[in-house]
């Protein structure tokens, strides 16, 4: 089974067993930001966790290894055209260089983590309408000189 199948499989049966992704993560001992990349294909899980998954969602011990399989990172290109996704990507273009810059006056020379990596997304009330709390928070890592 193929990273598509199993997410499309993953996806399915999530819905139809009416789960969230946050129960899903509690039944794994996982956070659902990291429950979700793996089930998308972005990630891994180890067989514990993988087996938890499937058997909370009734599914095949296939499903199971496809979940333990290392992912080929990257994403479709059309998905790029999705407004949530695009959205970041805006972020990104607008205020990615100032990014560079608060980290490298704060930190120095170097780059922020996407390996030693968590993030948490929160829903935040607000009167004049909900909001949208992204909490990422990754290992600094120096440039070394050699």
């Amino acid at each position: 089974m193929n990273k598509i199948t199993m997410t499309e499989v993953i996806l399915a049966a999530k819905s139809a067993r009416k789960a969230s992704w946050q129960q899903l993560a509690a039944t794994t001992g996982l956070t659902d930001v990291y429950l979700i990349s793996a089930c998308l294909g972005q990630n891994s899980l180890d067989a514990d966790e993988a087996d938890k998954l499937c058997a909370a969602l009734g599914l095949d011990p296939e499903v199971s290894s496809a979940l333990q399989a290392f992912p080929t990172k990257g994403m479709d290109p059309h998905l790029l055209q999705d407004p949530v996704i695009y959205r970041f990507q805006e972020i990104i273009y607008v205020y990615g260089p100032t990014l560079k810059e608060i980290i490298h006056e704060k930190l120095g020379n170097g780059i922020m983590s996407a390996i030693d990596f968590t993030m948490q997304v929160d829903k935040v009330e607000d009167p004049k309408g909900d909001r949208v709390k992204v909490t990422m928070c990754g290992k600094f890592l120096p440039y070394k000189k050699w």
